[in-house]
């Protein structure tokens, strides 16, 4: 082009060419257009701008339908004694109204009828709760006539329909269960079970099980397959001092597949030491546990029992095993405590431990203490005794103690101790 124009320039005369190349020149200079052409909508006619389909949006959605194949009303199933929904093919969840659970449940129902077509959004829209109705609004894209890319709204509605679960009906056939774990615990205030109760609710071990029946001293948990029982025996025994003993019953035997079926009993007894209880060790147990004195507190419960000597401050811990070869008992029970109130109090800074001593606490203080009951206010008679609470007691304060100088115990390693070891409280 710029040749051809400069040979023909070049033959045109001085008076001709000038008027031309100022043309040229502001056409080139000139910016583009910035306003793009309409095009009328091949159907209808209405003006648009262009698109690969050279159709407008209204009658493309009139020819061509992207939400087709996609069922606009699916059934789901809900268990009505457990509150669970079926996700096939045989697994049941828990799932609230409107959660990120249930979204993904429906979602599952319509994946297979969605595989041509491009999820954007999706959302719940309101419903009655008793409606037995949910809604949920969808958002898709798909390429349709000559690479025209399409997007639709529409509502799904999905039917809850009441199914119940395999685990339910086991229940209604009052033949559940195949194991069942009896936890005990021989004590009179079972605060190791209230310690227990949050760990079960916490680690969620209660999910698996079809009953739970409270019984006089202990508890009892169904499960519907022995290895839920297993799992529950394993998570005690690493999470409280105990001990475990399992048993089996023979419930029916088939001999062309020689198959049987069992019910299997697991049970758990949780030694009878609680958190505060005084106890009495055996001569034995303490000169192993480093010579400590044999009348002690359990401090805390854990999966072993945590002592403190409340006369030397040393500390020990007794696990299951330990506690089951040399057994002890607690010498009183949360009843058995009275009320006194602290009248002086002396703070021993250093006090040196025997030879063969085991650790000392870093958390306590240890203290003279001279108490008396709120009782006997209008006597003068007053109780002296060591304790491990010097950092939190101040003259005048109420206290809980267990008055030995006037209690009958009877217990065999306290009866056997000389009686200048025996507190007085």
């Amino acid at each position: 082009m710029p040749v051809l124009l400069a040979f023909t320039f070049r033959r045109m005369s001085g008076t001709f060419r000038a008027p031309i190349l100022q043309h040229i020149m502001e056409y080139m200079q000139a910016p583009p257009s910035s306003s793009q052409g309409n095009i009328l909508c091949c159907t209808c006619g209405v003006p648009i701008p262009p698109n690969p389909a050279n159709v407008c949006v209204s009658c493309l959605r009139t020819q061509v339908d992207i939400s087709e194949g996609i069922p606009k009303q699916v059934s789901i199933h809900f268990c009505r004694q457990c509150e669970r929904y079926l996700q096939p093919p045989g697994t049941w969840v828990q799932c609230a109204l409107e959660s990120r659970e249930l979204l993904a449940l429906c979602l599952k129902k319509l994946k297979s009828s969605m595989a041509k077509v491009r999820l954007i959004d999706a959302g719940f829209l309101w419903t009655e709760p008793h409606s037995k109705r949910i809604k949920m609004k969808l958002t898709i894209q798909k390429e349709v006539m000559n690479g025209a890319i399409l997007q639709q709204v529409f509502v799904v509605e999905f039917v809850i329909q009441a199914q119940m679960c395999e685990d339910c009906h086991r229940v209604e056939a009052k033949d559940f269960w195949k194991a069942v774990v009896q936890v005990r615990q021989k004590t009179v205030h079972k605060k190791t079970f209230y310690y227990l109760e949050q760990l079960i609710l916490k680690h969620k071990l209660h999910q698996n099980t079809v009953r739970i029946k409270e019984i006089h001293e202990g508890i009892d948990f169904y499960y519907a397959s022995k290895q839920h029982a297993q799992k529950m025996v394993d998570f005690l025994q690493c999470t409280v001092p105990c001990r475990s003993k399992a048993s089996q019953r023979l419930i029916s035997h088939d001999v062309h597949t020689n198959t049987y079926n069992y019910k299997s009993t697991f049970s758990v007894e949780i030694v009878p030491v609680c958190k505060d209880n005084v106890v009495c060790l055996s001569p034995r147990l303490a000169q192993s546990l480093g010579n400590m004195g044999q009348v002690c507190v359990c401090i805390r419960v854990t999966s072993s029992i945590h002592l403190i000597d409340p006369n030397t401050l040393q500390i020990a811990e007794v696990d299951g095993n330990t506690f089951w070869r040399h057994p002890f008992n607690s010498l009183c029970s949360p009843r058995q405590l009275e009320e006194f109130i602290v009248m002086d109090i002396d703070i021993i800074r250093d006090q040196k431990l025997g030879a063969g001593a085991g650790l000392r606490s870093n958390k306590h203080t240890l203290a003279e203490v001279w108490v008396q009951k709120t009782s006997e206010m209008d006597s003068s008679h007053q109780y002296h005794c060591r304790t491990f609470l010097g950092h939190l007691l101040n003259i005048g304060d109420l206290v809980l103690g267990f008055d030995f100088a006037n209690a009958n115990i009877n217990d065999e390693f306290l009866n056997k101790m000389n009686p200048h070891h025996v507190p007085d409280v």
